[in-house]
C-alpha cells in the first residue's frame, strides 16, 4: 500500500521581541537590556511590517496544534503603540479559519489606558503584568529610570484591566529578599484579584570579564562544549533554599484554601509532571529547543535566554520558521539538556519533575564534584518532595473522575469518594489551564 502517512511535528512556541529589549524602567534583575548591544548604534527598534506579516504567517502554517498562540513580549511592548497590535489582529484576521489564534501581551502595565484595554478587551488578549508583589517588594528592583519605584503605576494599570473586563495574570519574579515573604506576596495577588499567578526565580551570575562585554561571545567557543566556572551570584539572586520554602509556604496555604479558586503555574506544572505528561514549560522538560525567540528584525535564536550570535537559527525573511525549530532540536541545543544530566541528577527521585532546570542556570557543582547542577537544585528538591503526599491525593480524585478541589476536603479529614459527580463541577474547580 503506498498511502502517504502524515508525519505530525510536535508543537513550539515562540516569543516574540517586537521592540527588542528597549524598556521605559531598568529593572536591577533584567537579563535582556544587555541585548541592545547585539546592534548598532541607531538602530530602529520596532519589528517592520514585512517582518510582522512573514512572522505570523509562518509560525500559523509550523504550528502543527489547533491552537495557535501568539506571545508578545519585550522590552515593554505597549511602547509599540496600541496601532502595531491592531495591525497585529489585521494580519492574523485572515488565517483564522483553519486554527484558533489567540494572543497575549506581557507588559509592566505602567502605559495602559482606557484605548489600549479596550483594545484588549475587544480582541480578547490576555494580558500578562509584572509585578512582584506589595509596594515593598515590588518597588525594591522594578524602579524607573530615574530611581523611582514603579509599584503605583503598575497598580493604575492593573484596576484599568479589572474595570474593562480584560483577563489577566501575574508573573511575579522572586529574588531574595522577596523570598523570605511568601504569605505577604501571595495574599497580596489573591486580594488584587490575580487568579492566575507565576512565579520565577531570578538567578543572575556577577559579570566577569569575559561576559562584561555581550560582543566577546561572537568569538568565543559555544556555551553547550565549555564549562561556566563562574559561579557568582548577583545580589538579588534568590538562595536556592530559600526558594523552596517560598514555594512550600504558599502552597500549603493553597492547597488548604484556593484549589479551583486560585491558579498557580508552578503547582499546575508540578501536577502534570506527576501524572506523567510533558510538561508545558520549557525549564522542566526533558529536552529544550522548541521554546524559540524572535527578535524585532526577525532573527530567530534558539532561546531566550540564549539571544547570543552563535545560537541564532535564522530570520524568517529568508528562513522557515518550523525548519528553524527543527534545526534548534536536531542541531545540539535540545537533546543536549538531557545528555549533560549529572549523574547525581540522573538518580534523583524527583528527575522527572524537573529534568534538571534550564541549562543557562546549571553552574553549580554536585556533592561529589561534577560540574552541571542547577543552582536551584536544593530548593527544587525540598519543594518535589513536600508536595508529594498532596499530588497523591490530586491523582487519586482525577482517577476517580472527581475535581482536584476536593483535596482541601481530604487534607481536614477523610475523603469520601462519590463517583461520577456533575461534569460542571469537574470542569469548574480543574486547576488545569
Amino acid at each position: 500500500m503506498n498511502a502517504a502517512i502524515e508525519v505530525r511535528r510536535p508543537g513550539m512556541h515562540v516569543l516574540a521581541k517586537p521592540i527588542g529589549s528597549v524598556c521605559d524602567i531598568a529593572c536591577d534583575y533584567c537579563f535582556y537590556l544587555e541585548k541592545r548591544e547585539l546592534y548598532p548604534r541607531g538602530e530602529h527598534f520596532r519589528m517592520p511590517d514585512e517582518v510582522l506579516s512573514r512572522y505570523i504567517e509562518q509560525y500559523v502554517e509550523a504550528q502543527p496544534t489547533p491552537v495557535v498562540e501568539f506571545v508578545w513580549h519585550g522590552g515593554e511592548p505597549t511602547l509599540l503603540g496600541v496601532d502595531f497590535f491592531r495591525r497585529v489582529v489585521e494580519l492574523q484576521k485572515p488565517l483564522r479559519g483553519a486554527k484558533e489564534i489567540r494572543n497575549a501581551l506581557q507588559t509592566n502595565a505602567m502605559r495602559l489606558d482606557d484605548e489600549w484595554c479596550a483594545f484588549f478587551k475587544d480582541n480578547d488578549f490576555l494580558v500578562g503584568v509584572s509585578l512582584d508583589g506589595p509596594r515593598e517588594i515590588h518597588d525594591r528592583y522594578r524602579r524607573d529610570r530615574k530611581g523611582a519605584g514603579t509599584f503605583d503605576r503598575v497598580m493604575a494599570g492593573v484596576e484599568l484591566l479589572k474595570r474593562h473586563g480584560v483577563e489577566f495574570n501575574v508573573l511575579a519574579c522572586v529574588g531574595r529578599e522577596t523570598a523570605y515573604e511568601p504569605l505577604a506576596v501571595y495574599r497580596f495577588f489573591k486580594e488584587i484579584g490575580a487568579r492566575y499567578i507565576q512565579f520565577t526565580p531570578i538567578v543572575e551570575r556577577e559579570a566577569d570579564t569575559e561576559t562584561k562585554a555581550i560582543r566577546f561571545w561572537l568569538a568565543r567557543p559555544s556555551a553547550l562544549d565549555r564549562p561556566e566556572p563562574n559561579t557568582r551570584v548577583t545580589p538579588w539572586t534568590v538562595e536556592p533554599e530559600a526558594y523552596g520554602d517560598f514555594l512550600i509556604a504558599i502552597y500549603e496555604e493553597w492547597v488548604r484554601r484556593d484549589v479551583g479558586a486560585t491558579f498557580v503555574m508552578n503547582f499546575e506544572w508540578a501536577l502534570t509532571a506527576w501524572l506523567g505528561e510533558a510538561s508545558p514549560v520549557c525549564i522542566f522538560s526533558k529536552t529544550c529547543g522548541r521554546a524559540v525567540a524572535i527578535e524585532h528584525d526577525g532573527a530567530v535564536f534558539a532561546c531566550d535566554h540564549y539571544v547570543y550570535p552563535e545560537y541564532k537559527l535564522g530570520n524568517v525573511l529568508t528562513d522557515n520558521l518550523g525548519d528553524m525549530v527543527e534545526r534548534s532540536v536536531a542541531g545540539g541545543f535540545g537533546p543536549h539538556k538531557e545528555a549533560t544530566l549529572p549523574r547525581t541528577c540522573r538518580s534523583c527521585e524527583v528527575k522527572e519533575a524537573c529534568w534538571g532546570g534550564c541549562p543557562k542556570h546549571r553552574f553549580a557543582t554536585t556533592p561529589d564534584g561534577e560540574p552541571g547542577l542547577h543552582y536551584l537544585c536544593a530548593g527544587y528538591k525540598k519543594f518535589f518532595r513536600h508536595i508529594r503526599k498532596y499530588l497523591r491525593a490530586m491523582t487519586t480524585l482525577i482517577e476517580n473522575d472527581l475535581p482536584v478541589s476536593a483535596v482541601m476536603q481530604a487534607i481536614d479529614g477523610p475523603l469520601i469518594i462519590t463517583r461520577n459527580p456533575p461534569a460542571a463541577a469537574r470542569a469548574a474547580e480543574s486547576p488545569l489551564r
